[in-house]
């Protein structure tokens, strides 16, 4: 019974290291996060601009006192196959949050909310493309510049997005667009013998 399991864990990790994976162009879904602090729910889209490069939008909210919306760009490196990867990335982020101020003297924290924050997201993660639904988990500390007491808050992620458009129909939109721009920018053999007659005149 062990050697059955092991040979079917072995075959599956053999066929996502030889298989032609499906990269994803874009991808939409919903983002569970959490701190020490509080949990939000968002919406979470990719864009791939480049073979290793994607956008990432998140917005996210806990429905009372924390809104946040970050922008990030992201690099990715397959682990496994192209399907499983890891990435990082850095971007800006701006909300609207609560905060916690620190009184010694009165040995008191008083607690601030509806502060306008603007801040700086990093992002790390691990990424699983199976059956047009990337699922990712990763780690997204954010660096507080203005509008909020606490330098440093970290949140752990899980995303789920399912694709929208795969690489292989972006990349086919692009070849189209590529080409009509050069057709445009191309004149056309009526364009050329105007040019030639009006020389001439």
């Amino acid at each position: 019974m062990k050697t059955r399991i092991s040979l079917l864990i072995l075959l599956f990790f053999t066929s996502l290291t030889i298989s032609e994976a499906q990269r994803y162009g874009t991808a939409l879904g919903l983002r569970f996060g959490n701190n020490n602090l509080y949990r939000t729910v968002g919406l979470t889209v990719q864009q791939r601009i480049t073979k290793r490069l994607s956008l990432e939008g998140i917005l996210q909210s806990d429905f009372k006192l924390n809104t946040t919306f970050s922008v990030l760009v992201e690099k990715h490196h397959p682990i496994i196959s192209k399907r499983f990867n890891y990435y990082y990335g850095v971007g800006p982020s701006f909300g609207v949050e609560e905060s916690f101020v620190k009184d010694p003297e009165q040995k008191q924290i008083l607690h601030t909310y509806g502060n306008s924050t603007t801040g700086l997201d990093l992002i790390a993660g691990l990424e699983l493309t199976l059956l047009n639904t990337v699922i990712s988990l990763d780690y997204k500390p954010n660096i507080n510049l203005v509008g909020r007491e606490e330098f440093y808050r970290g949140q752990v992620g899980i995303s789920a997005r399912m694709v929208l458009v795969k690489s292989k129909e972006q990349k086919k939109r692009q070849r189209k667009r590529h080409k009509a721009k050069k057709r445009a920018q191309k004149p056309t053999f009526k364009e050329q013998l105007n040019t030639v007659f009006h020389k001439k005149d």
